[in-house]
């Protein structure tokens, strides 16, 4: 479902690649939901999930690890986390 869940809002427009990007929206509260790559490291991850937690962003935890996740995304760089910003 996580799958197929990315591949939808990857369509939609403010989609953020990158982990500091990621973690500086999220700590101003811009974001709906983040997902997250299988191979992500430890340390990105467990602050993802702790300013999520904060917030109240939605995380999702992919099975695909982050080539499968480019692949996804159709882009050329390997991408561990990517998140969906908030619609006004």
């Amino acid at each position: 479902m996580s799958v197929s869940e990315l591949k939808k809002d990857i369509r939609k427009e403010g989609i953020i690649f990158g982990t500091e990007r990621t973690i500086k929206a999220l700590k101003n509260g811009k974001l709906e939901k983040i997902y997250i790559s299988s191979n992500c490291r430890k340390d990105v991850r467990e602050d993802i999930l702790y300013y999520a937690k904060l917030s109240g962003t939605k995380v999702i935890e992919l099975e695909t690890d982050n080539k499968e996740t480019a692949t996804i995304c159709k882009k050329p760089f390997n991408i561990s986390v990517l998140s969906l910003v908030k619609e006004k």
